[in-house]
């Protein structure tokens, strides 16, 4: 798990001792070393989730987690009146997308993969989903709802590889959670130690 170990510390030390002391650019800065770490990887395990056979099957599944999830952030925004109009550009929505991206590539090609090479095919998907919530703490949201969409994201990923799916999942449960609830519950999506300030 050596990439996932620096993938891992270039996250925890730009959120909690980079951000406060740099420049807003140093996240790109560290962005860019996680997908360079990622597709380093992706390169030499042959694999860059976007085989085609798969690709219906996981649009389904992702389809399915993804309704039933947006209904749960639904009702609970509703039940808490803070459900609230909002407005995306679509620059907006191109940031989304590329950032989910490089989120799910991260999880999938190389935290879920190694986490099964160390443990097993099942005790990976855990695994990965763990470490990658441990990367949105201390934000108790946060941490919670990407453990549970990384359970789903990874248990159909490892059946169905097509990162194309588990993307717009991840950038439309997004848009749902900023649509739905507001920064008291979400804590602004902040994590590390901005998530405290």
């Amino acid at each position: 798990m050596i990439v996932s170990a620096a993938i891992l510390a270039t996250v925890l030390t730009y959120t909690w001792l980079l951000a406060p002391v740099t420049p807003r650019w140093m996240a790109v800065v560290a962005g860019a070393l996680v997908i360079a770490l990622g597709l380093a990887r992706a390169w030499r395990a042959h694999e860059w989730g976007l085989a085609w056979p798969p690709f219906l099957p996981s649009l389904s599944w992702n389809a399915a987690f993804t309704a039933a999830a947006a209904g749960t952030l639904a009702i609970a925004g509703w039940q808490r009146h803070t459900w609230h109009a909002r407005s995306l550009t679509t620059a907006d929505i191109g940031v989304l997308l590329l950032w989910a991206l490089g989120q799910q590539f991260a999880l999938q090609i190389t935290l879920l993969r190694e986490a099964q090479a160390t443990t097993s095919r099942s005790a990976g998907v855990p695994v990965a989903a763990l470490l990658f919530a441990a990367l949105h703490l201390p934000n108790p949201f946060l941490t919670v709802v990407t453990f549970v969409a990384a359970l789903a994201w990874c248990r159909i990923y490892d059946r169905y590889p097509n990162l194309v799916p588990v993307t717009l999942s991840h950038a439309l449960l997004t848009i749902v959670v900023l649509t739905a609830l507001d920064d008291t519950i979400t804590g602004r999506l902040r994590v590390g130690i901005a998530f405290l300030r």
